[in-house]
């Protein structure tokens, strides 16, 4: 479970863990709607600043913070590389001059066979890719040949291009690191009070409000249960000499299969158990329901709300100081 940051509760007494869980639903709300209704590079920078200065003082940890940015790390990075390729405006900052030819493109075959047939042993294998990744960019720009040259070409990075990079990039990660401190501060109990609270207003529509609390609070919950039970049968199986890395697509079809089966056989057997608790303890839809610890909004929930607003205020504004 310690390798599982998003969806676990970690105690705590900072701040963080004080404030209310309404207030802390609706602060992670308001700063991510500001967050997404910045228009400006600079103006992300500093709601980055913000956030930096947010995040020291809950003294979270930031191994934690970046364990929930692993599962998006590729998406990250790809979305950055293609704002960097496609982004021709503005100021040329550097170019990179390539080459394509045969003896660019054996090197390259070398690397990705190097990479095939070690990755196994590699410990980190997300950052041994992206050091052979680096090392076929090394081998287009700097391995230049005079004989045997199939195509020149040159890599350019503009200004416009690295901003909208880094605005997408910053941006993401700020969003996710809002919900990890979230549900990192924040038992799935209280998330699933402060939901329904929030959503109470739709009671009067005829929604089932505590249903889809308790459903979203349970999903959060059994998030990191099920990737450790993932783990658990994917170890199994590798002691069994499954190797879920290699093989065939015909191989990795029977071993993926091998793995979704016990996981819903362990899924539904968790749903029964804890059907049947919540029904011991007297849980029924839709019935009135009272709390052992009632929620109060306290001066510091209030603070936090009123400094959400401001900063949503200032995103705001932000859109209509660059039409000026």
């Amino acid at each position: 479970m310690n390798n599982i940051a998003f969806g676990q509760y970690v105690p705590g007494t900072s701040w963080i863990y004080k404030l209310d869980p309404r207030a802390k639903v609706l602060l992670a709300v308001l700063l991510i709607v500001a967050i997404f209704i910045i228009p400006s590079f600079y103006g992300i920078l500093i709601a980055f600043g913000v956030f930096l200065l947010i995040f020291l003082s809950t003294r979270v940890s930031v191994i934690r913070i970046l364990k929930g940015l692993k599962p998006i790390l590729f998406l990250l990075l790809f979305t950055f590389a293609l704002q960097l390729i496609y982004n021709r405006k503005g100021t040329l900052l550097y170019t990179f001059p390539m080459q394509i030819g045969l003896y660019q493109t054996l090197m390259m075959v070398g690397i990705f066979l190097v990479y095939a047939f070690s990755k196994k042993w590699i410990r980190w294998k997300f950052l041994y890719l992206l050091t052979m990744l680096s090392s076929l960019f090394l081998v287009l720009w700097y391995a230049r040949f005079d004989s045997l040259v199939w195509y020149d070409f040159s890599f350019e990075i503009y200004d416009s291009g690295l901003q909208q990079a880094t605005f997408v990039f910053v941006r993401i990660c700020m969003m996710i690191g809002i919900t990890t401190m979230l549900t990192i501060s924040t038992m799935s109990t209280d998330i699933n009070n402060a939901l329904e609270w929030l959503m109470h207003p739709l009671k009067w529509i005829k929604i089932p409000v505590g249903v889809i609390s308790m459903t979203l609070s349970l999903t959060l919950r059994f998030i990191p249960t099920l990737l450790e039970e993932t783990k658990k049968i994917m170890n199994a199986q590798a002691s069994r000499g499954v190797d879920f890395q290699e093989g065939h697509l015909k191989d990795k079809v029977t071993q993926i299969i091998s793995l979704l089966v016990p996981m819903f056989v362990i899924s539904f057997k968790r749903a029964e158990d804890l059907s049947n608790a919540m029904e011991a303890r007297g849980y029924i839809i839709d019935a009135p329901r009272t709390k052992l610890d009632e929620m109060k909004f306290r001066w510091r929930d209030y603070l936090c709300f009123v400094m959400g607003l401001v900063l949503l205020g200032l995103a705001i504004g932000s859109n209509f100081i660059g039409k000026i």
